[in-house]
């Protein structure tokens, strides 16, 4: 047979072979249709997210009932004290011990679609405990490709008793400047310094306690993650927050001096916190010792930042969390005046920093947790009594435990990856 008749003979019966090779690509790319078990499994997987998502709804409306000393004593005054003045007159008057942003929501809070008082303001803290799980699940997920990982990161936290207790039992707002410290964390591993100051800026409006995460912005600024400029985002952020209440008539310099008369109202040095004071609980005239414990704080912090810069090691996302879990503690710990909720901080970001380093620290928010959790049941459930479920002094020498084996963690991590000084 001729070349040109097997050419025919080819052309005749059959696709050539070019044609066979644009083929196959061509069906090999079309999509496989899932198969009843991958259906299945999606459909499954779907109804389980949704199970828990009720679950954790369920939870804390069953608690939006339970009403707390603090409630009567605090929140229910300065709602009625609202109502009384007509809702914005209010705010030309320092009816509440907290900032300025707190007090628009008191004001809104008559006028909202809400059963009771007492279920508006536990909603609200509620709502930031979404806020701070959001930005846990966007921080995970900068860590693990899997989005499941970061939503068990997500749910984990949601469902903290803590996190529980706090908004849908207590009525407290720690969720609130939480969930900006966190947002802050966030923007600040997506290397943008500006919505970082600006989201701590935020944290600190609502409560003094966003200074706990201090020394990791005061290290990303030495280290130049952070530009000094940037810095001027927190004070704008915080002074533009107040403008409503001085244009409802609210004394400029009361606003501006609202968290140092805060620093003022108690003279204790712990306030059923499980930090370092609890081993002077019961001496007298340690009142004396606040001033000088909040210098000590401070030279620890300055101490801390030094280290670190000095260390000369490259800051990875996991060691950005390591500081801000270290700061987070170590703060709470030796400031004077601390509250039972002041390691909520903590609870979140060693939540965080677990999922980022699950076999080297998977134990320390469970630690933590714990502690914050015993401090918070004399409150909840024994203030009455006068009880307390377990010594303060063994809480705080945990509290100090777990301390003491991250910055262990943190000394052999800096040694093993220090760059060698040039010449």
């Amino acid at each position: 047979m001729s070349l040109s008749g097997s050419l025919r003979e080819g052309t005749e019966h059959g696709p050539s072979a070019a044609e066979r090779t644009v083929e196959i690509p061509r069906v090999a790319g079309r999509p496989a249709a899932a198969g009843p078990s991958e259906r299945t499994r999606r459909i499954s997987v779907i109804v389980l997210a949704a199970l828990l998502v009720l679950l954790a709804f369920g939870v804390r409306l069953a608690l939006f009932r339970y009403e707390t000393a603090d409630y009567t004593a605090f929140y229910r005054r300065w709602y009625d004290f609202v109502v009384d003045q007509g809702g914005i007159g209010a705010l030309k008057y320092e009816f509440s011990d907290l900032n300025a942003p707190y007090r628009y929501f008191m004001v809104l809070l008559p006028h909202l679609p809400v059963p009771s008082p007492l279920a508006g303001i536990k909603a609200f803290s509620v709502l930031f405990d979404v806020v701070t799980a959001f930005f846990v699940y966007r921080i995970v997920a900068l860590k693990h490709p899997s989005r499941w990982i970061a939503a068990a990161a997500a749910f984990t936290v949601f469902m903290l008793p803590t996190v529980v207790i706090n908004s849908a039992m207590w009525a407290q707002g720690d969720a609130i400047y939480t969930a900006f410290s966190v947002g802050a964390v966030y923007f600040l591993l997506r290397k943008r310094p500006w919505w970082a100051c600006v989201f701590f800026g935020l944290a600190l409006a609502f409560k003094l306690q966003a200074i706990f995460l201090f020394p990791l912005l005061l290290v990303m600024v030495l280290l130049g993650r952070v530009p000094w400029r940037a810095l001027v985002a927190i004070p704008v952020v915080y002074l533009a927050l107040d403008v409503p209440a001085l244009l409802a008539g609210a004394s400029p310099g009361k606003l501006l001096t609202v968290y140092l008369n805060q620093t003022g109202i108690y003279p204790q040095l712990t306030l059923s916190a499980p930090n370092i004071w609890q081993f002077f609980r019961g001496e007298h005239g340690m009142e004396a010792m606040k001033t000088p414990a909040v210098l000590l704080t401070a030279l620890l912090i300055f101490t801390l930042c030094l280290l670190v810069v000095l260390s000369r090691v490259e800051l990875t996302d996991t060691r950005i969390l390591v500081i801000g879990a270290i700061s987070a503690i170590l703060v709470p710990f030796v400031l004077p005046s601390m509250h039972e909720r002041y390691f909520y901080l903590a609870d979140v970001l060693t939540l965080v920093l677990a999922f980022y380093l699950p076999r080297q620290l998977w134990y320390l928010p469970i630690i933590v947790e714990f502690c914050s959790l015993m401090c918070y049941l004399p409150n909840i459930f024994f203030a009455k009594e006068g009880g307390e479920p377990v010594d303060f002094r063994i809480l705080a020498a945990l509290e100090l435990g777990a301390l003491i084996l991250l910055v262990r963690y943190t000394v052999w991590d800096f040694r093993q990856h220090r760059e060698p000084l040039t010449r």
